[in-house]
């Protein structure tokens, strides 16, 4: 069986857009105590992502949310990568979404000391490249919600 090599990327992304993603997903970890997004669609213009949460969160979750990724943002956070095994990321990351086959070596993407987490996607070097985040329309159904979002 041949080996996935999760090191190399041949899907067109915006790499401030993407960032923003690991800013956002931690933020609703900190915020809500829930998972990471258990769906994501990220483009160059505006981008969604879903989370698994008891209740639906009120305006002023939301506020709260926009005005906590807009923080991490200022601060001018480096993104740095890191490679590592399986077996040095197990127990620190959630080794289940890896496809059969994935490489030994998983790379850590992180954000300051805000966020890391594996990911195989295109990045900026600093938060300070990435813009303004505005939630532009979010829903709840089902135990979701959804959080539409673009960059400034």
């Amino acid at each position: 069986m041949e080996q996935i090599q999760l090191n190399e990327h041949n899907k067109q992304e915006y790499p401030p857009m993407h960032t923003c993603e690991h800013i956002v997903n931690r933020t609703m970890v900190n915020l809500f105590g829930c998972g990471r997004a258990v769906s994501a669609h990220i483009e160059r213009k505006k981008s969604k992502l879903d989370f698994a949460l008891p209740h639906a969160p009120s305006p002023d979750d939301i506020a709260r949310i926009e005005q906590t990724v807009n923080e991490v943002i200022a601060q001018y956070l480096p993104v740095t990568t890191e490679f590592i095994t399986q077996e040095e990321a197990a127990g620190r990351f959630d080794l289940k979404r890896l496809p059969d086959g994935a490489s030994d070596t998983v790379r850590v993407v992180r954000v300051g000391d805000y966020d890391e987490c594996l990911c195989i996607g295109l990045h900026v070097a600093n938060t300070s490249e990435i813009g303004t985040f505005r939630i532009i329309s979010s829903d709840y159904k089902d135990g979701i919600f959804r959080m539409r979002f673009k960059l400034i």
